[in-house]
């Protein structure tokens, strides 16, 4: 059974603090009463209040100074302002700092019931949106043990608090959008929107529609009106994805927009002013595509500001450990399974392989273990073919002496073949050459455990 809401009742007049705590303690409510602000000060500082119903002319501190000091706490309850005789300067006053409402004597007890709903009602939703917003700033953490990935936790700390434009460069699945949505949580735009565009996803006669919007009826296909992405991210964050495959018709457009910010929505005479924060990334070596005419050097100029450099998987493998890890806790939780474990024969099998999907391509994976690996503990048999295949055409780390190069090939060519056998020992042992009790033998001094 969920908590009553807690309401503090705070005036000088005995009265009036018994019979509002009456009603609302009739409401459902647990109600509490002070008679001076400085009471209800104390008590909010120890106490979960949802709703304070605070009284403007008090003894010693008034209320407007007492729901002043209210807005400075961790989790400020809503306030409701009472005052015997108000004016408009004091409601406009009690708004300003930051008085959920204002309500005059004689009270309606009627309207002081709807009043506490609608303010528990509102400060229950802000709590969720904090937790919401808490939850993404965890979600949306650049995981990494390796020097650049701390580096680049460090250049977000640094430029997300500012307006900078910022192009983010790295191959595909390097987790771009990860540190977009990163600067964007830590920026102080985190409470406006997060407007993401891909921009190769999207039709060239339909991109100026995506990003600018339209009015009815300006093109045939246009049957309503259509709110562009730079309006919605107003105050907020744009995201730019792909800006590679932008158009060139389109990136002059998205020039001006950066210029000015302003822009007219298709089939509109009417210019609108937003502001908006654009963030930009690409896969491609945007100098080159400036080479060959594909891409606006001013343009590049104007998002450039800040470059950010993401590097692939197979750079930084110090990060496969800790990402798999990661996975590993997200999705045994997502779908409700024991938390599953790499073994170290698993995890040298990650560590080989050259990732060239890289983060979004390791998720993936590791998802799909979750899901389908009957044992708590992922051994090298549950891993896909493809790994094994992969680790053998790429390049090889530096060993030390002969017999561990010797040991790891072998591994490697051992595993590959029980993949194909399905694990069939007999059929394995023909295939290799060997004696069934020596291919048992080969295993147990490679590490290789059998599938139970």
């Amino acid at each position: 059974m969920a908590p009553k809401p807690r309401v503090l009742v705070v005036d000088d007049e005995r009265g009036i603090r018994e019979s509002l705590s009456s009603i609302l303690a009739d409401e459902g409510y647990a109600v509490g009463t002070a008679a001076s602000a400085e009471e209800a000060l104390e008590r909010a500082s120890t106490e979960e209040l949802e709703v304070i119903l605070l009284d403007v002319w008090l003894p010693g501190i008034d209320g407007l100074e007492a729901l002043s000091r209210l807005q400075c706490y961790p989790r400020p309850p809503a306030v409701i302002m009472i005052s015997g005789h108000g004016t408009i300067e004091t409601a406009v006053r009690a708004t300003k700092l930051g008085a959920f409402d204002f309500i005059e004597k004689p009270l309606s007890l009627e309207k002081i019931i709807v009043l506490v709903r609608n303010a528990v009602q509102q400060r229950r939703l802000l709590d969720e949106n904090n937790s919401l917003r808490s939850e993404l700033r965890h979600r949306y953490q650049v995981i990494g043990d390796s020097v650049p990935m701390k580096a680049l936790r460090q250049q977000i700390a640094v430029t997300a608090p500012t307006n900078g434009r910022v192009l983010i460069y790295g191959e595909s699945g390097v987790g771009k959008e990860l540190v977009a949505r990163a600067l964007h949580a830590a920026s102080l735009r985190s409470k406006g929107p997060f407007v993401e565009v891909n921009c190769a996803a999207i039709p060239e006669d339909l991109i100026e529609s995506e990003l600018f919007g339209h009015l009815k009826g300006s093109f045939s296909a246009a049957s309503e009106d259509k709110i562009g992405k730079f309006e919605k991210a107003n105050g907020g964050t744009l995201f730019l994805d792909e800006i590679g495959d932008m158009s060139l018709r389109t990136q002059s457009k998205v020039l001006r927009v950066l210029e000015e910010q302003r822009f007219e929505p298709v089939g509109s005479g009417q210019s609108m002013t937003v502001d908006v924060r654009v963030l930009a990334a690409t896969n491609k070596n945007l100098e080159n595509e400036i080479s060959r005419g594909a891409f606006r050097q001013d343009l590049f100029y104007r998002l450039n500001v800040i470059p950010f450099v993401v590097p692939p998987l197979r750079e930084r493998l110090r990060d496969i450990p800790t990402l798999a890890n990661h996975f590993l806790n997200e999705f045994s939780v997502a779908y409700g399974k024991k938390t599953r474990e790499l073994s170290d024969g698993a995890m040298d099998v990650l560590l080989r392989y050259p990732w060239p999907g890289n983060v979004r391509e390791l998720r993936n994976l590791v998802e799909r273990l979750v899901i389908v690996c009957p044992q708590a503990k992922i051994e090298p048999h549950h891993l896909p073919p493809e790994l094994f295949r992969g680790a053998a055409e790429s390049p090889q780390q530096p060993y030390n002496t002969l017999h561990e190069a010797r040991s790891a090939y072998e591994r490697e060519f051992i595993l590959r073949k029980l993949q194909e056998h399905r694990w069939n020992m007999t059929q394995t042992a023909t295939a290799l050459g060997l004696e069934r009790s020596h291919l048992y033998r080969k295993m147990k001094s490679l590490g290789i455990a059998a599938p139970e």
